[in-house]
């Protein structure tokens, strides 16, 4: 994933910029950029790689070495970004958040005379030179995004800095990800998420529609591209990835996940699957205000059996290799012992992707005395490889447990009745869970239903893109 955050001011627009793109931490841990425009300096870029060091560490000399009136930043999980280029349509820097899945097509088809693209590890071609590839094709910035975003197999949401101090923002073409525009008495901020810049006193000002495109001025914001009427906007915003404060829609991330976990209580009130519980517990983070929203249905006590230690340990999952992101989690954990000794747990995830990390954090209950562990999943298995965000890292669907285990339990056969081990109500269903529990040593698994998680939602179902639920686009 990614996030970004870009202002254009009246006055010095650096100090914003640094801050708004910080909070967008949460949703990248490789690399961060940062571009600005001035009147006398033209177009600035600084990137560094955060994998070791939050944003803050690596930018905190931005002050001195950038200055200007408009400015973009980013945090990103993929490419180094943003880029600059030049072309008929001027000197910009661009940034891009989404996947683009037939780069090799698009060079091939339209951009194969037109330079080189640069490979980054491993050989993948940078997506943001493809995007701006296609955008110089055409007369206008917003002609080029449309034709761009037409062209791409994925999505494409992206902000770029002109080099007359504008920015133009456009939302991905379904809509996929969040675009928000917030205005102050100094000019207009445009985020991924909303609480960033009302954090730094703008209020609401608007957010963008599917494919909609506007430029951005110090005294005004201009759309350029209408918005379209069909939308598809990730449901996995709520359930993971989305910040707690963040409003995507009218709908809050903590209040969905709230309620999410009090439909979860319901369900398993209905079926008997609530009895005997001690503590309802949240895996943290993302999955704690889910849990509390459990606790407080099902009128069982919410406690925290283990405590992250965040201090000196990195996130988890910043390590590249597997083992060592297992031992940085182990590493955080430090156990309440009067919440698991001979304690029934009941646990809340956001979401099972791998289920490794879970699988380590199972060990460490029993290890420290628990006598049960219960897991509920926030959203239904994950089935498909999302195409649109790159949000996971599954390298293959066989690495998503739900897909690897319905291979070990029936086969390619399987393939065909995805629908039916989803539905915990079916045969197939409910052998995909007994054989998790197995795998994970849970003594019971249950998984919120496709239903359960559009409701706790609230937005009109043909507008969530379940992509890796369903398989539906």
């Amino acid at each position: 994933m990614g996030g970004f955050f870009g202002t254009v001011c009246k006055q010095d627009a650096i100090s914003d910029v640094f801050f708004g793109t910080d909070y967008h931490s949460h949703l990248g841990t490789r690399r961060a950029g940062v571009a600005a425009w001035d009147n006398e300096l033209g177009l600035q870029r600084e990137i560094h790689n955060i994998q070791n060091s939050p944003f803050r560490t690596k930018f905190e000399d931005l002050f001195e070495e950038m200055k200007g009136t408009a400015a973009i930043g980013c945090i990103s999980d993929s490419e180094p970004q943003p880029l600059l280029f030049r072309s008929h349509l001027g000197s910009y820097a661009i940034i891009l958040i989404g996947a683009i899945n037939n780069s090799e097509e698009l060079i091939e088809k339209y951009l194969k005379d037109g330079g080189q693209y640069g490979a980054m590890t491993g050989g993948k071609v940078n997506s943001v030179e493809i995007f701006a590839g296609l955008i110089n094709m055409k007369d206008t910035f917003h002609e080029g995004i449309r034709f761009a975003q037409e062209q791409i197999k994925g999505s494409a949401t992206c902000l770029i800095l002109t080099d007359k101090g504008t920015i133009i923002a456009a939302r991905d073409f379904y809509g996929r990800t969040p675009c928000l525009i917030g205005k102050n008495e100094n000019g207009f901020a445009v985020a991924f998420e909303s609480f960033a810049y009302k954090k730094l006193e703008y209020e609401d000002y608007l957010e963008l529609g599917p494919a909609q495109i506007v430029e951005i001025t110090q005294d005004k914001v201009t759309t350029l591209m209408e918005k379209k009427d069909k939308m598809k906007i990730c449901a996995f915003l709520w359930s993971y990835y989305g910040y707690p404060t963040s409003t995507y829609e009218g709908v809050n991330v903590e209040a969905m996940r709230c309620k999410n976990g009090e439909i979860m209580a319901e369900t398993d009130k209905e079926t008997g699957k609530d009895k005997g519980i001690d503590y309802v517990c949240g895996v943290p983070d993302s999955g704690t205000p889910h849990a509390i929203g459990y606790a407080n249905k099902s009128r069982v006590p919410f406690a925290r059996p283990f405590i992250k230690y965040t201090p000196t340990w990195p996130r988890s999952f910043m390590p590249s290799n597997q083992a060592q992101r297992n031992k940085v989690a182990k590493m955080k954990q430090i156990p309440v012992h009067e919440f698991i000794k001979d304690k029934s747990l009941l646990f809340v995830d956001d979401s099972i992707v791998r289920g490794t990390q879970l699988k380590e954090t199972v060990d460490f209950l029993y290890d420290n005395g628990a006598k049960e562990v219960h897991m509920r999943s926030a959203c239904p298995p994950i089935m498909y490889g999302c195409k649109f965000l790159s949000f996971s890292r599954s390298g293959t669907e066989l690495e998503l447990i739900a897909r690897k285990t319905v291979i070990e339990l029936e086969g390619e056969e399987g393939l065909n009745h995805l629908e039916e081990y989803s539905d915990s109500k079916t045969e197939r269903g409910k052998k995909l869970r007994e054989a998790i529990c197995e795998k994970l040593q849970f003594n019971s698994l249950d998984f919120q239903s496709l239903e359960g998680i559009i409701k706790a939602i609230g937005i009109d179902r043909e507008k969530l893109c379940t992509y890796c639920w369903s398989g539906k686009e």
